[in-house]
């Protein structure tokens, strides 16, 4: 398919174009993962463990959630 037609797919909003995409090479800019550690007292790890499991997540998306909060 040719860049113009896709354009006219796209602008036309009349059909899904994601099959055309290969999204298992699509990024999100200023979403790429890094990997860090961190080393926690034990006490705060049970502590994270607990509201975790209170409210249905992991220990790493309560973590995640929490910094977002406090940066974002």
């Amino acid at each position: 398919m040719k860049a113009s037609e896709f354009d006219r797919k796209f602008e036309e909003g009349e059909e899904d174009i994601t099959q055309y995409l290969d999204l298992s090479k699509a990024l999100r800019p200023g979403y790429e993962q890094k990997r860090v550690n961190v080393d926690f007292p034990l006490w705060m790890v049970e502590a994270l463990d607990k509201e975790a499991k209170r409210i249905g997540v992991t220990r790493q998306s309560i973590i995640k959630m929490w910094i977002a909060e406090r940066i974002g």
